[in-house]
């Protein structure tokens, strides 16, 4: 069943939009913290994205490039704007598709499928892992690119680090032993000096900092460490 990502504000027009697209056999989602559209893409993983322009805090197009951060899933524009520029920046924005408001269902319904066979048809190409994404309130580790971002902020790195910072979120909130950390980071841990382990522990530790976010990593004594969640987004 492919998972559609509804961002629209108009409560009518989402519930309209999500009734049709649960009769023909989808799985509608909607989002309503417009703050983190990313975020919520990311632990959503959705096959395809409908997308309003006027939005609360920011706009479609914001959401569309930071989107395409991380995805090349279809993007469908909704909007009552009907300009032709409009038109042009969603699509140089990274939009798959424009649809203007009020539209026939059908027209959505036609274009979405459309999008679903480019994408996800015998002759298209892979999307990228939603396994390479992590996501924990807000933060984002990318294992792919080997970044973790932070409300726009944004740090690379090394191998080693990016395995950690996923144990860790995978974990949040959790202890990590250190004996799970070191089967992670290295496949033979025989030889591994325990030393080894608090580096990277501080170079994540660093890494954080550089995006704002301090006091996270928790050091349990005899055990190993926790990732402490201290950078949830203001109410």
């Amino acid at each position: 069943m492919y998972k559609m990502m509804i961002v629209e504000d108009d409560d009518k027009i989402a519930t309209i939009l999500g009734s049709y697209l649960d009769k023909y056999g989808y799985e509608p989602v909607r989002v309503t913290d417009y703050r983190n559209v990313k975020q919520a893409f990311v632990r959503l993983e959705p096959h395809l994205v409908l997308l309003d322009i006027n939005l609360p805090q920011y706009d479609g197009f914001y959401w569309c490039r930071q989107i395409r951060t991380v995805s090349n899933v279809p993007i469908l524009f909704l909007s009552a704007r009907v300009g032709e520029m409009d038109q042009v920046m969603a699509i140089e924005n990274g939009g798959d598709d424009y649809i203007t408001k009020p539209f026939h269902l059908e027209v959505v319904m036609a274009k979405i499928k459309s999008a679903l066979r480019r994408t996800y048809g015998e002759y298209a190409s892979a999307p990228q892992a939603a396994s390479d994404l992590v996501e924990v309130e807000g933060l984002l580790l990318d294992r792919g690119r080997g970044t973790l971002e932070w409300q726009g902020r944004k740090t690379e790195l090394s191998r080693n680090e990016a395995k950690l910072a996923e144990q860790l979120m995978r974990r949040a909130g959790q202890i990590a032993t250190r004996e799970q950390l070191l089967e992670a980071l290295w496949d033979d841990v025989s030889f591994v000096d325990d030393n080894t382990l608090n580096v990277n522990v501080t170079r994540v530790r660093k890494k954080l900092e550089e995006i704002g976010i301090e006091k996270a990593i928790d050091t349990v004594r005899g055990q190993g460490y926790r990732l402490l969640v201290t950078w949830r987004e203001p109410t």
